[in-house]
């Protein structure tokens, strides 16, 4: 016999994510400004070059594949559209690549991408752009501050989501290591028998068609598959865990057997109360990052069978 993995009740999902959102909280208010500022000292430089190089955007196309191949002018003009163009947008809508070797040999393709940029110019930002004049000191200066705060707000949002993600992960490797578990080397894993054998673990490692960030072999015979989560907002929750990870546990049962892998999330941050139902209904276990011990504890308790 299995021993089932844990399924918690709303009562108990309900105080576990009351004591997430309040640590989530107490590391918001302890971070450092200075991380911002010197972010915001940063995209300031890059906004005046940008408009310089430019002449305050109003002759970008002789500069175009210039701006176009430097990653720090590409990421600046992304940011010029109210609201800002992802990359992965941007390749979308202007049908094109930001390969630097595919924008210099095809200067169409960069001009659609330059239009995709202006059709959706910030008017409030820029509007001497539109009104086809030369700017006030005022204006530049007010877009340079404004453009350089949006830059500086997403580096950090980004450069923190990153961060806790890995030091999340790192957290629940230390804890198996540290419950006696052997670290092995990241593989692929198409058959069962790929993964790591059992009281053994590995991390970043693809199961089946979809990566996991941790896989664990349980001394069962089964294999456990962790996805490290992290969010900061109630609305982010539902993308990072039903939209991702609930997905990659349907996914991994269909492909594997529904008692062979056990799909799980490591939890941090803020996450709504019916997300955490909807994913633990769809057969994702849940277990947070203030209490991994309650992880190891189930990890070895499979031992004992």
């Amino acid at each position: 016999m299995f021993v089932a993995a844990p399924i918690w009740t709303r009562e108990q999902l309900q105080e576990a994510a009351a004591t997430a959102i309040e640590i989530f909280r107490k590391r918001r208010m302890e971070e450092p400004l200075e991380d911002y500022l010197e972010a915001f000292d940063q995209y300031q430089s890059v906004i005046e070059n940008l408009l310089e190089q430019t002449v305050d955007l109003t002759d970008v196309e002789s500069q175009l594949i210039d701006i176009l191949t430097d990653p720090a002018l590409l990421e600046a003009l992304r940011y010029l559209p109210g609201p800002p163009i992802s990359a992965d947008d941007l390749r979308t809508v202007a049908n094109a690549s930001l390969s630097a070797t595919q924008l210099r040999n095809n200067p169409e393709m960069a001009r659609r991408i330059l239009r995709v940029i202006f059709d959706g110019l910030d008017r409030r930002r820029f509007p001497w752009v539109v009104d086809k004049r030369e700017p006030t000191e005022a204006e530049r200066g007010a877009a340079v501050l404004a453009s350089a705060a949006l830059l500086a707000s997403s580096h950090v949002s980004t450069s923190r989501r990153n961060l806790d993600k890995q030091h999340q992960e790192q957290e629940v490797l230390n804890a198996l290591a540290a419950a006696g578990l052997k670290r092995t080397p990241a593989r692929h894993v198409k058959v069962l028998a790929d993964g790591p054998k059992a009281g053994e673990f590995c991390s970043e490692s693809l199961l089946g068609r979809r990566k996991a960030d941790i896989l664990v072999g349980l001394w069962d015979g089964r294999l456990l598959a962790i996805e490290c989560k992290v969010s900061n907002s109630a609305t982010n929750s539902v993308k990072r865990l039903n939209n991702d990870a609930a997905a990659k546990a349907e996914e991994w049962r269909k492909d594997f057997g529904a008692t062979q892998v056990v799909p799980s999330a490591v939890l941090s941050g803020v996450y709504k109360l019916h997300n955490l139902e909807n994913a633990q209904d769809r057969g994702l276990h849940l277990f947070w990052a203030h209490d991994i011990a309650q992880l190891i504890d189930w990890v070895l308790s499979t031992k004992k069978q």
